[in-house]
């Protein structure tokens, strides 16, 4: 048989328990047992205080050993740099430009200039076909033979940052506010992109007006007709 081992008596707590949870010295009485009046008295007081001991630094944690089930999404870094979208050679300034979709499909307009994002800056003139300054996309447009002189027209204040619209976060409605909401009202154009385009209509009125039947030609929509074959035609 093994050796038994010798078990030491357990140490006498100096406040016994009468029951489970209940000493049988009250607090006042252990602070005075246990000596801790002089203590305090030796440090003016107060207990000493220890500084605690810097903790070791952390092990680095290992890799999980299985994949989680599901894949986490990452963003992907885009390091391209972006290249201005190179105008196609049919499309020169005061080109006259056949829109092919949106609201002012059919009109015909005059080209001014390519802006920093890649579109077109267009005009019909407004006076003439209702075709405000606005911005197009060149994918959507067809370049004709014909031209406007825009060397008299000054456009330089128009960029991108001219037709950004302010935008109002979304507040969220109650049930009760959703069905009292009234439509709002649409908000009209400001009065300094009204003059805008009446300065450019008027600089632009000077070259249309100085050749014979422009004026018409781009006052007309353009459109196709049974027996008209798109790939034959010339522009």
């Amino acid at each position: 048989m093994a050796p038994t081992r010798e078990r030491k008596p357990r140490a006498s707590s100096r406040n016994p328990d009468l029951i489970r949870g209940v000493g049988k010295y009250s607090r006042s009485k252990m602070y005075h047992k246990r000596g801790l009046w002089a203590i305090k008295a030796k440090n003016g007081g107060v207990f000493p205080r220890h500084d605690s001991k810097p903790s070791p630094p952390k092990p680095q944690e290992k890799p999980p050993k299985f994949y989680p089930a599901d894949d986490i999404k990452k963003p992907i870094l885009n390091r391209r740099k972006h290249k201005p979208t190179k105008l196609r050679a049919s499309i020169t300034p005061g080109t006259v430009l056949i829109i092919l979709a949106g609201r002012f499909m059919g009109k015909r307009v005059v080209f001014l200039k390519q802006l920093p994002s890649g579109l077109l800056l267009v005009t019909g003139p407004f006076k003439v076909n209702g075709v405000p300054l606005r911005r197009v996309n060149q994918a959507y447009v067809i370049g004709t033979s014909t031209k406007v002189d825009i060397s008299g027209v000054d456009f330089e204040k128009f960029d991108d940052k001219y037709f950004t619209k302010e935008t109002k976060k979304k507040q969220k409605k109650g049930e009760g506010e959703f069905f009292e909401a009234e439509k709002e009202e649409p908000k009209a154009l400001p009065q300094e992109k009204k003059d805008d385009q009446k300065s450019i209509d008027a600089q632009l009125l000077k070259s249309i007006e100085a050749v014979p039947d422009l004026k018409a030609y781009l006052a007309a929509r353009f459109s196709l007709r049974s027996g008209m074959k798109p790939h034959e035609l010339v522009f």
